[in-house]
Order: C-alpha cells, then structure tokens, then sequence
C-alpha cells in the first residue's frame, strides 16, 4: 500500500475552489473560484509519526480558469522539516447549478514533503458533480490518472464524495479516494462558515480502509475567500 503521506500529497489536487467542495474535501468538485477572485485554503494534518502544513492560494484571472500554486511543510519526530510543491489548472465544460450537472478537467504536478521537484508527480482528473434537493445535497466524483516519476509507473486515481447541508452555514462532508490496486482512503468530517462566503473552519478525521493505525489522521483548516482583484 502507498503511505498515507504520498497518497494525501498526490491526491490534493482533488481539493475544491469553490463555494461548497473545498477543504476539507479531497474530491474536487464541478466549480471555480469566482471570476477575478482569490481564495487561501490552509490547513493542518496530524498523523502518527508527523504533522503537516498546507497553504493553497488558488486565483480565477477572470474567465473559465483557474490556477492553484502552493506547498506543504512536513515535521516529521525527530527529523528536519521537509517541503512539498504543487501546481495546478482547472477549467469547466459545464459549471454546475442547483438540481443539474457540471464535469471539467484539472491537472497539475505535486512533490511529496522531502521530494524534489523533478521527482515529482503530473496529474490529470475529471471533476464530474450532481446537485440534489435544491443544492443541499452534492455528490462528486474524480476518475484520474497520476504518473509517479520517481518510482516511474502510472496509477489510476478515484474519488468519490458527498456533502450535505446541516444548516446555513454548517455541511457534513464524507468521502472514499484512492489509487487502483490499492487499499484506499476515507475522509469525514464538517465544515462552517464564521462568516458566510468569507470565513469557513473545518476539522476530519481519516484512515485507510484497512484501518492501519500509521494511516490515520485528523485536520483543522481554515479558509479565506478573498474579494475581487482582478
């Protein structure tokens, strides 16, 4: 099985930029930040052996695109700090509204904490989403394919996930996202707004499948939606 670190690191190209699949979701959703807009994502994971520090600033320049560029800071016990790198474009066949549809296409390129750039891994996923009950309820789904250069093989990616709207400003978020051949990952967790459309907090907790004890890990994030600047 890949260790949990080098899933999570390859797979957050999953994670969404809009106003309902974004942290602490890694199935990305159907959407984009708003045209002009910016928004910063940052967030904590806290496993057996380690913690380590997101921060993704994602920008829409003004139009059906929207660029990510950010890293990681891993604090493994007893070692250095390590960083990791990733980039990544995502546009739109069809946005998605209440009660319809909407599928894009996302790929980029991320390191592993410890890795260095040209070790790292070029990505490629479908975002494909359905709105149920007036919004309230979303599923995604993310077939996608990774080429891990640094061992040199290609893997497929999966992820399927759902949110569900509690109240106005608070979501349950559950999730199942993996490689083929492997175990897989699961993710649950809530998210709420401080401030609706402005200021959102989050805490997960996660594991494989299997159920192994190094797999397992809990988040706090927070996100910023920034206003319009361009």
């Amino acid at each position: 099985m890949i260790p949990c670190r080098l899933l999570l690191t390859l797979l957050l190209a999953g994670i969404g930029h809009a106003a309902h699949a974004a942290r602490p979701m890694i199935t990305d959703d159907a959407r984009l930040v708003d045209p002009g807009a910016c928004q910063l994502e940052t967030w904590v994971q806290f496993l057996s052996t380690e913690s380590i520090g997101w921060a993704l600033p994602a920008c829409n320049p003004g139009g059906n695109f929207e660029v990510t560029l950010g890293g990681a800071l891993a604090r493994p016990q007893g070692e250095p700090t390590e960083g990791a790198v990733l980039i990544q474009g995502k546009t739109l066949f069809k946005a998605l509204e209440p009660g319809s549809w909407g599928a894009g296409l996302a790929a980029g390129y991320s390191t592993q904490p410890g890795q260095s750039t040209r070790e790292g891994s070029p990505y490629a996923y479908a975002p494909v989403s359905l709105s149920l009950v007036d919004d309230r309820a979303v599923i995604h789904l993310n077939p996608g394919i990774i080429h891990r250069r640094g061992s040199g093989d290609t893997r497929l990616s999966w992820g399927v996930g759902g949110e569900f709207a509690l109240s106005e400003r608070s979501w349950l978020i559950a999730e199942g996202f993996g490689l083929d051949k492997d175990t897989g990952y699961y993710q649950g967790g809530m998210r709420f707004w401080i401030i609706p459309g402005q200021v959102q907090v989050d805490a997960t907790y996660g594991s494989s499948f299997a159920e192994s004890r190094e797999d397992r890990w809990f988040s706090l994030g927070l996100r910023l939606i920034l206003p319009r600047i361009f």
